[in-house]
């Protein structure tokens, strides 16, 4: 939730952003300058993770595939994605927001997906409706965006399960 209200104050039409979760004290023991420079401080709990924003993916390559090619090293915690996408109301059917839809008169909303999976299989996401854009709409819960928090998995070399593998919507 850190992360959605982060990338919430950067407002709309931000590019997709992929972050490695890394353990805050570890960061702080390898990185005290890079640490001291991002404001970054003791952590509160040693669970604690910070997002290092990782370079873009490139934009030529389906998601899906972009996400195939990587594998995090040991020291990364976890993974998140930010992304908006539209959603075409009254169908699970997502498109890019700078894709020419061509809904044919359906309409669609504009949302903020930000998916986060850690190492431990735990999973977060959070979902942000551009027509409702207040903290206190956000919505948020471990199974809200099952495909994507697939796929991050798979970055991260997390066997899934069963129900799970056959999926490949994201």
């Amino acid at each position: 939730m850190d992360l959605e209200h982060h990338v919430a104050e950067q407002g709309w039409d931000q590019p997709l952003e992929l972050y490695a979760l890394v353990p805050t004290a570890e960061l702080l023991k390898a990185e005290p300058a890079a640490a001291q420079l991002l404001g970054i401080s003791e952590p509160e709990s040693p669970d604690e993770l910070t997002p290092v924003q990782q370079e873009r993916l490139p934009e030529d390559v389906p998601l899906e595939e972009a996400l195939g090619r990587i594998m995090w090293p040991e020291g990364v915690a976890g993974c998140a994605l930010v992304m908006e996408r539209l959603v075409v109301k009254g169908s699970d059917e997502t498109l890019a927001v700078d894709e020419d839809p061509n809904t044919s008169g359906k309409e669609t909303e504009e949302i903020r997906m930000v998916a986060g999976v850690g190492r431990d299989g735990s999973r977060h996401c959070a979902m942000r409706l551009r027509n409702h854009d207040t903290d206190e709409e956000v919505m948020d819960g471990e199974d809200l965006i099952p495909a994507l928090t697939s796929a991050l998995a798979l970055t991260l070399d997390i066997e899934l399960p069963a129900t799970e593998q056959g999926s490949s919507e994201t």
